[in-house]
């Protein structure tokens, strides 16, 4: 029995040396020398107070904002705590009710818009916690930010194009654009 134990006691010490302690320090070491912004959360601050992260979705919901796709955390929209998709398939009642209160929304927000309302302002990702919108989703918004700041739809619309981000390396993803970045840009030309 001693021949069994004591070997098997070992490997789970030293496995859990390694595994537990080592590895994590290790990659945790190399990812802030590597990407320190990013490790850090990549914190924004203004005026020496953390804002939020460009990283993770904020909650606007005032006319004067570009307003991000929606959470699927609940009971507070984009809590990191509570990350993970609504798991509600396509033919869902509950997706598809949701889903048509969006639209109503977006609609009762800016009646005179026909454009068509881009799929990312109406559902969520798959986090919950997804920090930007489409490039359309974007245009989608331009006319009413634009009312409620007293600016032109050409001046919101060049803030757009110049916070719009193309696919990584040019092959990855989709071009987006940060709300939160874009709606900081906006706060400060139009306080």
């Amino acid at each position: 029995m001693k021949t069994i134990v004591r070997p098997a006691l070992s490997l789970f010490l030293a496995l859990s040396v390694v595994t537990g302690v080592l590895y994590p320090l290790a990659v945790t070491g190399v990812g802030q020398a590597i990407f320190p912004r990013q490790a850090a959360g990549s914190l924004i601050a203004r005026g020496g107070r953390v804002i939020g992260s460009s990283l993770i979705g904020q909650n606007f919901d005032a006319p004067k904002y570009f307003w991000g796709r929606p959470s699927a955390t609940s009971p507070q929209p984009y809590n990191g705590l509570a990350s993970g998709g609504s798991n509600l398939g396509p033919e869902n009642p509950a997706l598809i009710d949701a889903v048509k209160a969006r639209i109503a929304a977006l609609r009762q927000a800016d009646p005179g818009n026909e454009l068509p309302i881009p799929v990312d302002l109406v559902t969520a990702s798959a986090s919950g916690l997804d920090p930007d919108i489409s490039p359309a989703a974007a245009r989608y918004q331009v006319a009413r930010v634009a009312r409620a700041r007293g600016l032109s739809t050409a001046q919101v619309q060049a803030l757009v194009d110049a916070h719009t981000v193309g696919r990584q390396w040019g092959v990855f993803g989709e071009p987006r654009v940060n709300v939160l970045g874009l709606n900081l840009a906006l706060d400060a030309i139009a306080k």
